[in-house]
C-alpha cells in the first residue's frame, strides 16, 4: 500500500473536534508548560521535542502506511486513565497529573483509531514527548539536590589528585582562599537529561544489538556526572588566577555548553567502539535479513503488477458523478464512527462541561490578617521581616508572616506562616522537605512526631522535625499543613484531602507553619526541643484565630 492511499483513507474529519476539545481542556495547562516550564533552564529543551516527535512520525511514514489500520476498545484504557489524572491534577494541583493525562489521552485516542500494529510504528515517538514534561516537583528537588551532592564530592576528589587543599560541607566546597557553592544550576540536571535524549535518539536511529543500546543509554547519567565534576573541578583550579569571574557570567555558560558537548563526543565514541563488538556476526545476520526482503520485495513487485493489469482492463468502466448531499451524510457517519472513538469524544466532552460549569475551588480568604498578627505573646517579642516580592510571585501565596521570636533569655525561633486561598495546578504549597536550606547542609533526625500543646486544649499536634547541620551550626524545625479543620504532615496527605475536599466541599485553601530555632553552643538538642515547644503552645491558640476552620 502506498503512503498516499493510506493518507486518503484517514477520516481527517475525527481530529478537528477532537482537537477543540484538547485545545478546551489544556490550553491554560500547556501555557503554562511553555511560559513556566520551558522557561527553566532544566527544561529549555523542552520546545524542541515537538520537532522531534514529527521528524520521528515523518521518518517512520512509510512503515506506519503500510499497516493496516483496525479500531479496539483497549485505546480507551489509557483515555479513562488519562480522565482519571486529569481531575487528580485539576482537584488536587498537581501540575504533573495533567501533562501525563495529556499525553494518555492522545496515545489512546490514536490507539483506538489506528489499532496496536499501526501504533508500534510511531510507538517510539510517541514515547519521546513524555520529555515535553519536567519531573514532578518533589521529584526534580530530589534528583537535583542528590546531582549536586554527587557533582561536589567529584569536584573535591579531582581539586584533590590535582593537588589543591579542598574540604566539603554538604554542597559547599572549601578551597582555604574561597568557598564554591555547587547550586542547582550546577547539578548538571540540565545536560542529564537532554544527553539522555539524545542517547534515546542516537541509539533509535542506529543498528546496533539491543544490549548495546542499553548500554549506551544508562552510560548517559555517569558521563554527565563525571563531566559535571570535571567542570566543578575546573573553576576551583581556575579561580586561584582569574578569580570569581570563572564561576559566573560568560566563562559559566560557556562551561556548560563545554560540558555538554563532551558528555556527547563521549557518547559518540563509545557507540563507534561497540559497534566494532561482534561486527563480523552481525554482518552475516545483516546480509540474510537483507536477502529475505529482497525475496519479499520481487513477490510484492509481481502482485502488484498483476493487480495494476487487471485495474487498467477495467479502466474503462464509466463511474456515476458523485452526489455532494451523500457525501455529507457520510462525512457525518464517518465522524461518529468507531463507537470507541465517540466514547472517548463523550468522556472528553463531559470533562470539559465539568470543569467550565462547576467551580470545585472556592477562594476562602484568611479570617484575619497576617499583618495583625501579634507580635507580643506571653513571653515572647516578636520582630517582623518582609520578603521579597520575586519570592511571594514564586510561591504564589495569598498571605504570609516572617518573624523571629525571642524569649527572655534572648533565644530565638523562627515562624513563618503561609496561606493560600485555593490551590490549583502550579500554585500550591510547597513542602519544607524540598525547600528547606540545601546550601551545605544536612539533614537528620527527621520524621513525624506528636508535639504537646498546652493544657486543655487538643493534647498534642502532629507535625514533621528535622535536625539541620551545617559544619558546626545546627537548627531544629517543625512544620505542619492547617488544611480545612486537619492537622497534615506530608505533601502527599495535603494533595489526597485536596482533591477529596474540592469534590465534597469546594475547598482548597490551607497554610504551611514552620518553626526554626537553632540550637546555641554548648546547648542540648532536647533544651532546643523544649523552646521549640514551649513557643508552639504559645502560638497555635493565637494562629488558629487567623486560619479559616
Amino acid at each position: 500500500m502506498k503512503p498516499e492511499i493510506a493518507l486518503k483513507e484517514i477520516s481527517w474529519e475525527k481530529w478537528l473536534p477532537f482537537g477543540v476539545l484538547m485545545v478546551l481542556l489544556y490550553y491554560s495547562t500547556y501555557a503554562w508548560l511553555i511560559s513556566k516550564d520551558w522557561s527553566r533552564e532544566d527544561y529549555s529543551y523542552g520546545y524542541l521535542i515537538p520537532f522531534v516527535f514529527t521528524y520521528l512520525v515523518w521518518e517512520k511514514r512509510k512503515a506506519f502506511a503500510n499497516v493496516s489500520a483496525s479500531t479496539t476498545w483497549l485505546g480507551l484504557i489509557p483515555v479513562l486513565i488519562g480522565v482519571c489524572l486529569y481531575w487528580v491534577g485539576e482537584l488536587a494541583g498537581e501540575i504533573f497529573s495533567i501533562y501525563l493525562s495529556s499525553w494518555l489521552i492522545f496515545s489512546g485516542v490514536l490507539l483506538i483509531l489506528f489499532g496496536w500494529q499501526k501504533i508500534k510504528q510511531i510507538g517510539f515517538a510517541l514515547s519521546m514527548l513524555i520529555f515535553m514534561f519536567p519531573l514532578p516537583h518533589f521529584v526534580n528537588n530530589k534528583v537535583t539536590f542528590q546531582l549536586k551532592l554527587i557533582s561536589s564530592k567529584l569536584g573535591v576528589w579531582m581539586l584533590q589528585a590535582y593537588g589543591i587543599s579542598a574540604y566539603r560541607e554538604g554542597n559547599v566546597i572549601d578551597l582555604g582562599f574561597t568557598q564554591l557553592q555547587v547550586v542547582d544550576a550546577c547539578s548538571g540536571l540540565r545536560y542529564t537529561l537532554p544527553l539522555l535524549i539524545m542517547g534515546l535518539l542516537l541509539t533509535y536511529l542506529s543498528k546496533m544489538q539491543l544490549w548495546k543500546k542499553a548500554v549506551v543509554v544508562v552510560s548517559t547519567v555517569p558521563f554527565s556526572v563525571v563531566v559535571n565534576g570535571l567542570r566543578i573541578a575546573s573553576v576551583g583550579i581556575l579561580y586561584q588566577y582569574w578569580g570569581p569571574t570563572v564561576a559566573e557570567g560568560f566563562f559559566h555558560d560557556f562551561s556548560g555548553w563545554f560540558i555538554f558537548m563532551t558528555s556527547l563526543i563521549i557518547l559518540l565514541g563509545e557507540m563507534a567502539f561497540l559497534k566494532r563488538i561482534g561486527v563480523s556476526k552481525a554482518r552475516k545476520i545483516e546480509r540474510i535479513t537483507q536477502n529475505k526482503k529482497e525475496k519479499q520485495n520481487d513477490t510484492t513487485h509481481d502482485q502488484g503488477y498483476r493487480e495494476s493489469s487487471i485495474t487498467n482492463s477495467g479502466s474503462s468502466i464509466k463511474h456515476p458523478a458523485p452526489n455532494l448531499s451523500d457525501q455529507h451524510a457520510k462525512g457525518i457517519a464517518t465522524i461518529l464512527k468507531p463507537p470507541q472513538f465517540l466514547s472517548a469524544m463523550a468522556l472528553l466532552a463531559i470533562t470539559l462541561v465539568l470543569t467550565q460549569g462547576i467551580e470545585f475551588r472556592e477562594k476562602v480568604p484568611i479570617a484575619k490578617s497576617l499583618e495583625e498578627f501579634p507580635m507580643s505573646i506571653g513571653s515572647w517579642q516578636g520582630y517582623p521581616k518582609k520578603m521579597e516580592q520575586k519570592f511571594i510571585d514564586e510561591l504564589d501565596l495569598s498571605d504570609y508572616l516572617i518573624a523571629d521570636f525571642n524569649d527572655t533569655n534572648g533565644k530565638q525561633v523562627n515562624f513563618y506562616v503561609a496561606y493560600y486561598q485555593s490551590q490549583r495546578k502550579g500554585e500550591a504549597i510547597h513542602s519544607p522537605d524540598t525547600c528547606l536550606p540545601g546550601s551545605g547542609w544536612t539533614f537528620s533526625q527527621s520524621g513525624k512526631i506528636d508535639a504537646p500543646l498546652r493544657q486543655g486544649t487538643a493534647g498534642t499536634l502532629p507535625v514533621r522535625r528535622a535536625l539541620m547541620q551545617n559544619g558546626s551550626v545546627r537548627q531544629l524545625a517543625y512544620f505542619w499543613f492547617p488544611m480545612r479543620g486537619r492537622t497534615l504532615t506530608s505533601a502527599w496527605e495535603m494533595k489526597l484531602y485536596n482533591f477529596w475536599d474540592a469534590l465534597t466541599r469546594q475547598r482548597t485553601d490551607g497554610a504551611l507553619v514552620r518553626l526554626i530555632t537553632p540550637i546555641y553552643g554548648g546547648e542540648a538538642v532536647e533544651t532546643a526541643e523544649a523552646r521549640l515547644q514551649a513557643f508552639m503552645k504559645d502560638i497555635v491558640p493565637v494562629l488558629d484565630g487567623f486560619l479559616p476552620k
